[in-house]
């Protein structure tokens, strides 16, 4: 039975600011936002033929979100955990892997951090206008690697005029800081974007830097739970607007990461300290133009390149006992027609080049087989018409032919329907269905790759021999409006995967005490549930949301559940204007238990944790903000290998924003 009783305290909250807001008055209606991921056009949310979920710059600021993990901590349904082995955190959607949600930059890939997941705490947020997630296969849009959905970072549009912000905060981790002094600030944050120009020519220069010094639940000792880390984001930005409809831009970026992992390993009798530190470097170079004709069609064309390197070097007692170096290089270039409108059709259609490339040694002997280098390419095409069937009723169709340079051809179809069922006075009732043929090749390291660990006791080897993975994915639902003032989404989605990639416990050998595993298409599997979001202007002054997912997973081979797919997820929030330039807002996070190994049956116990901010704006573009993340201290239980809960305990911060120029954010 799902426990509720987490929510308690933010309930309480809620009542009292419910009751103080009814008293505060000031409008902030706001127009519906316009989203492009769900089709790759401009479309206002509430007309998406899929649901999708948006998290707007407005919560950006709100909630101080650091990284794109931040951002999406609070969106219903998402699942984070951390990326194995590494400092960083992955996204599961709708019970689906990491390795099966696409993460994109403005509708360009972003290289991941092992070779299959993108680490969500790679990259920050200085740029961000909004994050767009659309749930379930998207194939006919997106092609391999979306099966389970797409996440899409989009960054702001420059303005004529000059302005930018400049953003400082620190933080503290109590007595878990690793200097051991409570009031240390033991987490740094600086950011800044200056962007602006004439109307035919604009330029963009942004950074951030976020430096923290890692927390361990006994400072004085060698081992650290949360990992040393300094991440910094720089980032250029130029755009040429020759004449109306037109704009052609580049972008040039480079991000840099310093970690140190602090653990010890038993080797009896003693616990021997062990250290890992990686350096990571990732330069981004994108190309785009934009032309939007006066026949009607628009023509769009963009082109990213990116080089992603990662050093590491392992460490036992003071002994260097392993180096590692893995180099990948990622070339993607899309093209994308938009046709004036032909009757009630309008026609889409696209293509995708894309490549990538791994190196990677271990103390300079490949971990890549005899090769050293392994690559893929893959080359799509992809056509789309919406069919506005009536005033009421419209009809997407999509396919996706795509020919990998290792697999071969495939082709991925899918329909959405999406009709104004009820519309009278303020009231709008919104219906819609889509099922989507989902497609993933392995990646490079699910094939190739040999992750030693043998200090651990075990080892991963890749499998040349692996099938793609394919889904089938159904999603049905509706939103029921009244105005501004509320609206309820409800969808459920029903997905079954074939030849599902995993890491095969079954198959796993021991040598010598050193386990190895392998991946290999052992499984089917189902995953099916509901998700819900009310959102309810309650006064002018007070709003608030509160979303609950409910997920069923099945492997259709061996029985039972899936692992680390929690069966319910609830998020609430509450923004209260207390005063005019002064905001409250409160995030909660429940996640039950989850199963951990299907073996032995183990659990990961449920957990929950609130998050309270206040930013008060002081004029002149100045804001003062104060904020509690994990502000009940709910922290996993570090002995049990079974528990995952939250790593970090109470973070307790402090900063100011000065937004400035006619284009200031």
């Amino acid at each position: 039975m799902l426990n509720f009783s987490f929510l308690r305290s933010a309930l309480w909250l809620l009542m009292v600011v419910s009751a103080v807001g009814a008293v505060q008055a000031q409008d902030t209606q706001s127009l519906s936002p316009v989203v492009v991921t769900a089709t790759r056009s401009e479309r206002a949310i509430d007309e998406s033929t899929v649901p999708i979920e948006v998290v707007a710059r407005e919560e950006l600021d709100l909630t101080h979100a650091r990284t794109l993990k931040q951002a999406l901590e609070n969106v219903p349904g998402l699942q984070l955990r951390e990326v194995h082995g590494k400092s960083g955190f992955e996204l599961s959607l709708q019970g689906l892997s990491a390795d099966q949600v696409l993460v994109l930059i403005d509708g360009l890939p972003i290289s991941a951090s092992t070779g299959s997941t993108v680490d969500l705490s790679q990259y920050l947020l200085t740029q961000v206008e909004r994050v767009e997630v659309v749930k379930g296969a998207s194939s006919a849009q997106y092609g391999s690697a979306a099966m389970g959905g797409v996440v899409n970072v989009i960054t702001r549009r420059m303005q004529p005029g000059w302005g930018g912000t400049v953003a400082v905060d620190a933080g503290s981790y109590g007595r878990q800081n690793d200097s051991g002094r409570s009031a240390s600030a033991n987490s740094r944050h600086a950011r800044f974007d200056l962007a602006g120009g004439a109307s035919t020519w604009r330029l963009g220069l942004s950074g951030d830097v976020l430096d923290d010094a890692g927390f361990g639940l006994h400072p004085a000792e060698w081992v650290r739970q949360g990992d040393a880390s300094k991440r910094i984001q720089l980032a250029s930005r130029g755009e040429w607007l020759p004449r109306t409809g037109m704009r052609f831009w580049a972008e040039a970026g480079r991000y840099t990461e310093a970690d140190v992992q602090r653990y010890a390993y038993f080797v009896p009798p003693h616990y021997v300290p062990q250290r890992k530190t990686e350096d990571i470097t990732r330069h981004r170079a994108v190309l785009g133009g934009d032309w939007r004709l006066d026949s009607g069609v628009r023509l769009q064309v963009k082109a990213v390149s990116e080089r992603y390197d990662s050093a590491s070097q392992a460490y036992s007692d003071t002994v260097g006992v392993g180096q590692r170096r893995s180099v990948q290089q990622t070339d993607h270039i899309t093209t994308q027609i938009e046709l004036p409108a032909w009757g009630p059709q309008l026609w889409m259609l696209g293509t995708d080049w894309h490549r990538e490339t791994l190196n990677q040694t271990r103390n300079g002997a490949s971990e890549l087989g005899l090769r050293g280098r392994v690559q893929r390419s893959s080359r799509e095409v992809f056509v789309q018409n919406n069919i506005l069937w009536s005033d009421r009723w419209e009809v997407l169709l999509g396919m996706r032919g795509q020919h990998d340079s290792d697999f071969g051809g495939h082709a991925a179809p899918k329909v959405s329907v999406r009709g104004n069922v009820f519309e009278q006075g303020d009231w709008k009732g919104v219906l819609r269905a889509s099922i989507g043929m989902g497609y993933r090749v392995p990646n490079l390291k699910e094939r190739h790759y040999l992750f030693d660990h043998s200090a651990l006791g075990y080892v991963v080897v890749g499998n040349p021999l692996l099938q793609p993975e394919s889904s089938t994915s159904l999603q049905w639902g509706g939103t029921l409006s009244l105005g501004r003032t509320w609206s309820l989404d409800v969808n459920a989605f029903h997905n079954r995967i074939k030849h599902m990639i995993q890491t095969d416990l079954a198959n796993a050998t021991t040598v010598n005490g050193v386990t190895a595993y392998t991946y290999a298409n052992v499984a089917r599997a189902r995953t099916a549930g509901i998700e819900s979001s009310l959102r309810w202007r309650a006064t002018p002054a007070l709003q608030w949301q509160l979303g609950y997912t409910r997920t069923a997973t099945r492997d259709l081979v061996q029985g039972g559940e899936l692992t680390r797919r929690p069966r319910d997820m609830v998020r609430l929030g509450v923004d209260w204007k207390a005063q005019p330039g002064t905001t409250v807002a409160l995030r909660a996070r429940y996640q039950s238990d989850e199963l951990v190994s299907a073996a032995s049956g183990a659990r990961s116990p449920a957990w929950s944790a609130l998050d309270l901010s206040l930013n008060h704006e002081m004029g002149d573009g100045l804001t003062l903000f104060i904020g509690a993340n994990n502000l009940f201290d709910r922290q996993r239980d570090f002995a049990s290998p079974s528990d995952f809960g939250p790593i970090a305990g109470r973070f307790v911060y402090i900063g100011a924003k000065w937004a400035f120029g006619p284009s200031n954010h």
